[in-house]
């Protein structure tokens, strides 16, 4: 199954570059990338399962 976003800021930063995890039950299940245009796009197994999109912050510098 694809699944595709089209991710936008209000403040008009880029999200280039943003990685992305795709969640079922709060486990990551699929992984990408925010493209230049602001899309992203998932592949996963299908299925039946409440999904949820987050940030994967393991890149971010802490201190």
């Amino acid at each position: 199954m694809t699944i595709k976003l089209k991710l936008e800021l209000v403040s008009g930063q880029s999200l280039k570059g943003a990685p992305l995890e795709l969640l079922s039950k709060g486990v990551p299940i699929a992984r990408t990338v925010v493209d230049e245009r602001g899309h992203a796009v998932f592949d996963a197994k299908p299925g039946a399962a409440e999904l949820a999109v987050r940030v994967d912050r393991s890149i971010l510098r802490t201190g």
